[in-house]
């Protein structure tokens, strides 16, 4: 008769080998996370092997420190992300009024309200299931459903010290290129930034100038390559443009300040 600590080991085996020959690089560390989720460990198992996201199938995603509910079909928050609220939070005080754009789970609102307590924080996504998820992670804060700035409430018009915006730029066509937990599992609204990766950022851009207060900070994320356009883009806007880097993350953010 097995012990319950052969017994462990025997699962802990078995659901190895099954990540293993899904493909998943590290299948140890995700098996320690689904045996110790709540639920059918079979389901969870099921789940993860046809392709699903990881931090949907348990859940929650790690980022910046805290633990993000994620719902299933809801855009998984990046750790390159948390570039953007550091550099948001730099000069940030309490009671400066925050925007999380394109929020998805809110994980970005929610870090940077950690980082900031007090801060008067908005946020808002066009995809109803993000917005759902956002509320449950964002108790403190207003969460609108609605395009862009348009879902924000007009008082906002002019005060808003530093908006995040993590919206889509990756490219149409390079979204077929993308792993499977990503391009099958999550909204294509939540990847998909056009052509050249950046219509959202330019509709997000051309009316930053209305919203920000005076030198107010939009921060953007953006791949490497789209340095260049987004500096452009944000000249034209009115804005002054600052490129941030971090080897660490593998992120790239275009800080744009109303003058």
């Amino acid at each position: 008769m097995r012990t319950a600590a052969a017994e462990a080991a025997v699962n802990t085996a078995q659901v190895v080998a099954a990540l293993r020959a899904a493909g998943c690089v590290f299948a140890e560390d995700e098996a320690a996370l689904l045996l110790a989720a709540p639920g059918s460990l079979d389901a969870l198992v099921a789940r993860r092997v046809a392709g699903g996201p990881l931090e949907q199938v348990l859940g929650w995603a790690e980022f910046d420190g805290l633990r993000i509910s994620v719902s299933p079909g809801v855009f998984v928050p990046r750790q390159r992300s948390a570039l953007l609220v550091r550099l948001g939070a730099r000069g940030l005080a309490a009671g400066a009024v925050a925007v999380d754009l394109c929020c998805g789970s809110g994980a970005l609102a929610a870090a940077l309200a950690r980082r900031v307590p007090g801060v008067e924080l908005y946020a808002c996504d066009v995809d109803d299931r993000a917005v759902t998820c956002a509320r449950g992670n964002l108790p403190g804060a207003q969460v609108f459903a609605g395009d862009l700035w348009a879902a924000l409430p007009t008082g906002l018009r002019g005060r808003v010290d530093v908006a995040l915006a993590n919206a889509p730029y990756v490219p149409s066509d390079s979204i077929a290129l993308m792993p499977p937990e990503a391009r099958d599992h999550e909204p294509r609204i939540s990847l998909d930034g056009g052509r050249d990766g950046l219509d959202v950022h330019r509709r997000i851009a051309m009316d930053a100038d209305d919203w920000l207060a005076p030198g107010g900070r939009l921060l953007i994320e953006v791949a490497p390559a789209q340095v260049p356009g987004a500096t452009v883009m944000f000249e034209r806007a009115g804005l002054w443009p600052e490129v941030h880097t971090d080897d660490d993350l593998d992120a790239t953010a275009v800080v744009a300040t109303r003058p």
